[in-house]
């Protein structure tokens, strides 16, 4: 019936298919957000669940066993990180009179520079605190709101992966029904690589914050950075957003590090080992461990991050990468979306599709390397 669509049609009905997507992830995101992040975590859990299955362990046992794995992981995580803020809050009295010594160190230079002097510099910094415990005291009430959503999405998500791993099959012959049976065995290639990529993609995420912490952090403690370990794990974690979250990890290594210290050596040498951590890991380590499984451009993997970010705010920046990446195998094997699978791609045509008719069809061609995922 499609087919018989004049062309316009047929793309105006994709674009406003997507628009409906979007406009339901952005409605329902309380509802999708934590489903989604139950989905991708059960699917890295698969093969601790089939483990467990091969060892006689009943299927709700194996199941409960698998989800707690998950908590002690997250319980020693949130263990670590109030371990590390006890220190900071033991250390604040050092810390305030550091900040308070960079502080005026930036206000004898602005004053060199500018007509500023410091009564007007102090003026500034008081007015423009207090906007800012104004705005605090705005957003009161909706940091309490937020908070609850956090523990509400925290709470559903051990009871959505125990429900998604006991009905898998229902939703797997779901899947299979809601196409024809002579795409069924495309079908089931798209659900093996959909699971490989997934399972590949997080796992090889885990290994980049474990060996993250310990480069970069091992480095720092070993040149005498104070909170070394603090900076290591925030820049592993925040880095797993691509392309933004190491941005973020730089400012708030510096932070600490100003912080800590009254010198300016040391936020030399943090950005300076990150730098070096990162082009470890952009160019040597992870591109052997996530980057030839995920094959999304640059472009789309940063507009994926900006995207996710507006509808569902962090866990939509984390989420971005695999959802994109799903999207491109179900592209890549569906003839009417093709051209969407190529478009996510790094496979770009070896010659020029404007030169060559060849590379303007919807078939394989000869392709060059993209940039890989950073």
């Amino acid at each position: 019936m499609t087919n018989n669509l004049p062309l316009t049609v047929k793309r105006s009905i994709e674009l406003l298919g997507l628009m409906a997507i979007v406009a339901v992830m952005v409605i329902g995101r309380d509802i999708i957000m934590p489903m989604l992040m139950a989905f991708f975590i059960s699917i890295m859990l698969l093969p601790v669940y089939r483990f467990l299955k091969r060892k006689k362990i009943p299927e709700s046992l194996a199941i409960i066993l698998s989800i707690l794995l998950v908590a002690l992981f997250v319980a020693l995580i949130i263990w670590f990180f109030s371990n590390q803020i006890g220190i900071l809050v033991k250390d604040f009295p050092q810390i305030k009179a550091n900040v308070t010594q960079h502080i005026n160190s930036l206000s004898d230079w602005i004053s060199r520079i500018t007509h500023y002097d410091d009564k007007q510099q102090k003026a500034f910094i008081q007015a423009k605190s207090d906007d800012l415990m104004n705005m605090g005291t705005s957003l009161a009430g909706g940091a309490a709101v937020t908070l609850s959503g956090i523990f509400v999405f925290i709470g559903l998500l051990p009871i959505y992966i125990y429900l998604m791993l006991f009905y898998k099959d229902i939703l797997l012959r779901f899947i299979f029904m809601w196409f024809k049976t002579d795409d069924h065995p495309k079908v089931k290639e798209a659900i093996y690589e959909t699971e490989s990529i997934i399972k590949s993609y997080l796992i090889g995420l885990l290994i980049q914050i474990t060996y993250m912490t310990i480069l970069l952090g091992g480095i720092l403690m070993l040149i005498g950075i104070k909170h070394a370990l603090l900076i290591g794990v925030i820049f592993a974690i925040l880095n797993l957003i691509p392309y933004v979250g190491a941005l973020i990890g730089n400012v708030i290594g510096v932070l600490l590090t100003l912080t800590s210290s009254q010198e300016l050596w040391p936020v030399i040498t943090v950005l300076g080992v990150i730098a070096f951590v990162q082009f470890l890991d952009n160019n040597i380590l992870m591109p052997r461990i996530v980057g030839s499984k995920v094959k999304i451009n640059a472009l789309f993997a940063i507009l994926g991050v900006f995207i996710g970010g507006s509808i569902a705010g962090v866990s939509g920046m984390f989420l971005a990468l695999p959802i994109v990446a799903v999207l491109k195998i179900i592209f890549d094997r569906t003839e009417s979306f093709k051209q969407w699978g190529v478009l996510l791609g790094d496979e770009r045509p070896a010659k020029s599709p404007m030169t060559f008719p060849n590379f303007r069809k919807k078939k394989l061609v000869a392709t060059k390397t993209g940039i890989e995922k950073g």
